[in-house]
């Protein structure tokens, strides 16, 4: 089995650093003084509870070196991927399965939904059909990322909590492919459960960063902080009705509470989001994938979302202001 993971960073570089240990022939598509410090020592994972191992994958910022993979893992930011889908065709072969590893609404969503919306393209997160023409909604696997690592120097991985990536094909079978990739993530010590409804999974993960990611960057709180307002929380809770509604609309069902998932967040404590340490750092910010997408959905389904409409214009004007959204 050949998988590449095209942008290695810290969650690439945890599935990277695992597949490799257990013997998968992984390249790691990475750049900078990242990519630098893995060709030169390797990768170096790092762990909680003191455990840490030295593996060396094949890494480099040259996918045309590769060949055809049976499976390419995109861990990039969601907003990064169309802008690579020419770099990534000589990794395609016949029978190539892409597994989108981002946070948010997926390129491929209307593909095998069994829907009257069959093959609606998404412009938030495909701008141009980029990905759907490029690529082909076909070879889509989704999978949900849980587990929180950070690269803590060139080359170093340190895995925080979590081992939990959540796998599905958008028509809910269980196909060979999806099994074989269970079976590998399985063997390397992750847990990769194959969801007949993996659209599921991605609203659960969704549903708090749409609410909670841009009031974060709004406002400079943390998660803790934002549970302290009661008008926030109102807020909050809005905004999670309004996508609850989408997602429920298209079939998607919830298995917790909006209270329930809001107070989870909330005592994390001081946690800043996503969003919020992208903008402290001057880094583009996944408003499109985490909010825009999700009122593109509600206008596809019908169901109003001006909380969402308004709050996903307030975050776009500050990450203008600041450089970090086209």
């Amino acid at each position: 089995m050949k998988i590449a993971i095209y942008g290695a960073g810290a969650i690439g570089a945890h599935l990277g650093g695992m597949l490799t240990r257990s013997g998968v022939d992984v390249s790691l598509i990475a750049r900078g003084p990242h990519l630098e410090a893995m060709q030169q020592n390797g990768l170096l994972c790092k762990f909680q509870d003191g455990e840490e191992f030295r593996v060396h994958p094949n890494a480099t910022d040259d996918p045309a070196s590769l060949g055809p993979q049976d499976y390419v893992i995109v861990t990039l930011k969601a907003h990064q991927s169309p802008g690579v889908v020419g770099l990534m065709q000589p990794l395609m072969g016949p029978d190539t399965a892409v597994v989108t590893a981002m946070n948010g609404v997926p390129w491929w969503y209307f593909h095998g939904l069994g829907s009257d919306h069959d093959g609606t393209h998404l412009k938030a997160v495909d701008p141009g059909r980029a990905q759907w023409d490029g690529l082909g909604p076909e070879r889509a696997i989704g999978m949900v990322v849980h587990p929180a690592t950070e690269i803590t120097a060139p080359g170093v991985m340190q895995h925080m909590e979590g081992d939990a990536y959540p796998i599905g094909e958008p028509s809910g079978e269980k196909t060979p492919r999806i099994e074989a990739l269970s079976a590998a993530l399985t063997e390397s010590g992750l847990r990769a459960p194959i969801r007949t409804k993996i659209r599921d999974d991605i609203w659960m993960k969704l549903w708090g960063n749409l609410c909670l990611n841009p009031v974060s960057a709004l406002t400079g709180s943390t998660l803790g902080g934002l549970g302290q307002d009661e008008a926030v929380r109102d807020l909050l809770f809005g905004l999670a009705a309004e996508g609850r509604a989408v997602g429920e609309a298209l079939g998607a069902r919830f298995r917790v509470t909006a209270e329930r998932r809001l107070k989870a967040a909330f005592e994390i404590g001081d946690h800043k989001t996503s969003m919020l340490q992208d903008l402290e750092r001057g880094r583009p910010m996944e408003i499109d994938a985490l909010v825009t997408s999700v009122t593109e959905l509600g206008d596809v389904v019908g169901v109003d979302t001006p909380l969402l409409d308004a709050v996903a214009a307030l975050v776009k004007l500050k990450a203008r202001n600041a450089g970090l959204y086209g």
